[in-house]
């Protein structure tokens, strides 16, 4: 278990944990010296052997006194990803280990919330059965944003085909707007900007409060230089506006904030720090 939110149960469930691009790529932005404030900011964060930003894909199982949520189902299996070698066509028994560590089964799992649509957070919604994707929560709820699915279905995207549509065609897909709750414990935070529709995650029991984040950040320097633009957002002064109300957000509440692709372990706080914000792990 990663930790407690109240009686929330928070496990990390980790698919992948690798190089990915280097902070000139992924941060367009950020100007010439981003390689070594990246690297005082968050030490180990980059690779050695070829400078790229060490990358977590995880999701987490949220343990709710009445409900198993799944936030983020990660790259998944056999997918069709040719740009990201890494990513494509993988066969790996990472992410199932995590469930079976965490005590659940694909049966057990009542909702599979999405922050958004993108290839590396809707893998797992479906697994290849002779020759069909099918959902590999065949008992849950798959919550999807909105905005974020007429985009992909229009445009015939792989990801949309093989992680998306099979959980439509079987019934099991919910269409959400910010504002969504799951019970008294999770709610949706509308942070858009790297996705239309992107959420972040409200859990809060017994007083606690924790912020999943999604990816309205994508690491922790972030919390330093929220300006930066990450080279995925589709609209990004929107996705920095979204940034900036997520960490005044969490620095006022106190909230655990749990970073979706935050370097291991992924879970601190946000505190002000002058006029801007600072990562406490």
């Amino acid at each position: 278990m990663l930790c407690k939110i109240g009686e929330v149960e928070v496990w990390r469930i980790l698919d992948m944990n690798g190089p990915f691009l280097t902070p000139e790529d992924l941060f367009p932005n950020a100007g010439p010296d981003v390689a070594r404030i990246f690297a005082d900011l968050v030490p180990g964060g980059l690779c050695a052997q070829t400078g790229k930003l060490i990358l977590p894909i995880q999701g987490f199982l949220l343990k709710t006194p009445a409900h198993l949520i799944l936030v983020d189902a990660c790259v998944g299996n056999d997918k069709t990803v040719p740009g990201l070698p890494d990513w494509h066509q993988r066969s790996d028994t990472r992410f199932m280990a995590a469930l079976t560590a965490a005590g659940v089964t694909p049966d057990d799992v009542d909702y599979v919330l999405c922050t958004h649509l993108h290839t590396d957070h809707i893998g797992w919604n479906t697994r290849l059965e002779d020759g069909r994707w099918v959902p590999t929560f065949p008992n849950a709820r798959y919550l999807l944003p909105a905005a974020d699915e007429e985009v992909p279905r229009v445009r015939g995207s792989d990801f949309y085909r093989e992680s998306v549509l099979p959980v439509i065609e079987a019934g099991q897909a919910e269409m959400v707007t910010e504002g969504h709750a799951l019970g008294d414990e999770v709610t949706l935070i509308p942070t858009p900007g790297h996705t239309p529709g992107h959420v972040s995650v409200r859990v809060r029991n017994g007083g606690a409060e924790a912020i999943i984040t999604g990816d309205a950040l994508h690491t922790t320097a972030q919390c330093f230089h929220p300006e930066w633009h990450f080279k995925f957002d589709v609209d990004a002064p929107r996705a920095v506006s979204s940034r900036i109300a997520l960490l005044q957000d969490a620095c006022e509440s106190g909230a655990t904030v749990l970073g979706s692709h935050f370097a291991l372990p992924s879970l601190g706080r946000v505190r002000a720090d002058g006029k801007g914000f600072r990562w406490e792990p």
